[in-house]
């Protein structure tokens, strides 16, 4: 349990810095060790309530358009990623999260950054890619992220309408998941009471960092995490 605590206290201070990423950190590295029906519904709930406090500081800076049109499909998207979840056999899942983190991982380290102006019609594939990645991977958060900052330009706002996004989705997805019974597991639940604290230390000094920290610089750094994480899930799989 220690370690499941110091990996949710990475995770939230890599997301009090960057806005978000927690699950892409904290779902790989608990994968190693536990699997994926408790990483999945114990990083949710705590996005969840990270989403919550980080959203209630900054709801005038929300874009509620933006929230009402990718929600519709990133339900649906969770309803099919939740069904994988329960359904789908743990290695072909565990490969393909490890090859969605590298991904990500080295996109942010050389900066692959797409410019322009994105359609809203880009919020159909975002929002169906972002639920099912998040409900079956707990990760949701790239697809939304890569809309999202090319819909608005100030930073501020795409944090808060990310953040009412994934409170307004996770809740959402944590229904799915009460339905299908993977928030009974007592050891579940003690794990969220318990993460609690060192997602609020790792929220707290992450935003400290942050005021210090380039973009830039945090990217690489997120970046070179992710392919570490992705790398190791390989290692699991092939051991």
């Amino acid at each position: 349990m220690l370690l499941v605590l110091c990996i949710l206290m990475s995770a939230y201070f890599i997301r009090g810095i960057t806005g978000f990423g927690s699950a892409l950190i904290a779902v790989p590295m608990l994968a190693l060790s536990q699997p994926l029906q408790f990483a999945v519904p114990l990083v949710l709930a705590l996005d969840f309530t990270a989403s919550l406090i980080l959203g209630g500081t900054n709801a005038k800076k929300a874009n509620w358009a933006e929230v009402k049109l990718l929600l519709p499909f990133g339900m649906l998207g969770a309803c099919i990623g939740a069904y994988g979840l329960l359904k789908l056999p743990t290695t072909p899942v565990l490969l393909t999260l490890g090859a969605f983190t590298m991904f990500f991982g080295f996109r942010n380290i050389y900066g692959l950054q797409p410019v322009g102006r994105l359609s809203r019609a880009w919020a159909i594939p975002a929002g169906l890619a972002g639920g099912s990645a998040g409900a079956l991977f707990g990760a949701g958060s790239p697809p939304y992220i890569m809309y999202l900052t090319r819909r608005l330009l100030d930073k501020g706002a795409v944090r808060a309408t990310f953040s009412w996004l994934i409170a307004i989705d996770g809740g959402f997805r944590l229904g799915l998941f009460l339905l299908a019974g993977l928030l009974l597991d007592p050891k579940l639940q003690t794990a969220y009471a318990l993460g609690l604290v060192p997602m609020a230390i790792g929220l707290y000094s992450g935003n400290k960092v942050h005021l210090d920290m380039t973009s830039g610089g945090m990217l690489r750094v997120v970046g070179a995490l992710l392919v570490l994480s992705g790398a190791m899930l390989f290692l699991k799989v092939a051991a």
